[in-house]
């Protein structure tokens, strides 16, 4: 072979192998954010019981709730609408992973759930509380929970499972599918008492009040809530989400949203407990 021949054999496996990496790039996913432009559609996850971040009609199978007119409002701005698919705590992340859904609300960010989605800057920050079933002595301390003869009801895979074996590693832990077989559990008298975020615990015992108590533990135990989404190089979609969620938290809207939700369970702002930060 000469040396133009050599020259020619070169510049035709370059040209072949850019065709083959323009192909790739032509055939690859698009990024989240371009997904939901093109298709219109940005899906959300959606969890039963969870008022007020989420209430299910049972009449009209119609959702409402907090995290609803958030996601009302993400695609109106991305000139999108609303799909919904039914999921709970734990398996919201694995839905975002699996690419069934491209955005869940109210998701606190561990360590561990950082290696596998991202973030978005902080919707809420909120507290930790206990309700306790009827005759169960309120708790002023987590220490005072952290007995082997204390059963503590938590929905497996959520945040109040972490916060019940971090700080009550001695108690009978109760896990359960969701949040709401995990207050039956505190109902029917299987558990002694339910670790819930604050809003969450004020909602339930609103619907039901014969229920127990709330108590607040000290220390005090506060964490973020945020969007999660799946974690991409193209980093428009988080960076819009971030803006948004500060935006809307900065301006009172969050706010808003939030006592909205709690309306569909009857309670108003001066019903709200001053550890309740919203």
């Amino acid at each position: 072979m000469n040396r133009r021949d050599a020259l020619t054999t070169v510049a035709l496996a370059g040209a072949a192998i850019a065709a083959t990496g323009s192909a790739r790039a032509d055939t690859a996913p698009g990024s989240t954010l371009e997904r939901i432009k093109k298709s219109g559609v940005l899906r959300i996850a959606v969890i039963a019981g969870q008022d007020p971040y989420f209430h299910k009609d049972l009449a009209t199978n119609q959702w409402s709730g907090a995290c609803i007119d958030m996601a009302n409002d993400i695609a109106a701005k991305l000139g999108a609408k609303v799909e919904t698919l039914e999921s709970t705590w734990g398996n919201q992340i694995l839905d975002l992973q699996a690419e069934k859904i491209d955005l869940a609300f109210a998701v606190n960010p561990t360590p561990e759930r950082s290696l596998v989605i991202d973030f978005s800057t902080p919707i809420l920050v909120h507290s930790f509380t206990v309700i306790t079933k009827k005759g169960f002595a309120k708790p002023q301390t987590w220490a005072e929970l952290n007995k082997p003869e204390v059963k503590i009801a938590v929905d497996i895979g959520s945040t109040h499972e972490t916060i019940a074996r971090r700080y009550c590693p001695k108690a009978t832990i109760l896990g359960f599918k969701e949040r709401n077989e995990a207050i039956l559990a505190v109902a029917t008298g299987r558990a002694d008492c339910n670790i819930s975020l604050a809003v969450l615990s004020v909602a339930t015992l609103k619907k039901n009040p014969t229920l127990g108590e709330l108590a607040v533990p000290r220390p005090l135990l506060t964490l973020p809530t945020n969007m999660g989404i799946r974690a991409e190089s193209d980093r428009r979609y988080k960076d819009f989400l971030s803006a948004l969620a500060d935006y809307n938290r900065s301006l009172g809207q969050t706010r808003e949203w939030m006592l909205k939700g709690f309306e569909a369970v009857g309670l108003g702002a001066d019903d709200i407990p001053g550890e309740v930060q919203f």
